[in-house]
């Protein structure tokens, strides 16, 4: 389904009962796809894999104990040592 900015302006109604009865709607601005109603089940975040630099360090020695790695890398900026 397809809808203007004005359209989803005047019948958001209408169009969030499209979106509950699991159809996706496409707001056009200008002619051109601007934005895309979709429901939320059908909505899969895998938020590993969303922040693709997740879990890059995992695999390293020295940063089993975040609290320390971070205590040790500020050491020679503050002055409690």
């Amino acid at each position: 389904m397809h809808s203007t900015a004005k359209g989803l302006r005047f019948h958001t109604k209408e169009l969030l009962d499209s979106v509950s009865r699991g159809e996706e709607v496409v707001i056009t601005f200008r002619g051109k796809p601007y934005a895309k109603l979709v429901p939320i089940k059908k909505l899969k975040i895998n938020k590993e894999k969303s922040n693709e630099l997740f879990g890059i360090w995992k695999d390293r020695e020295d940063i089993k104990n975040v609290k320390e790695f971070v205590r040790e890398i500020r050491k020679g900026r503050y002055y409690d040592n």
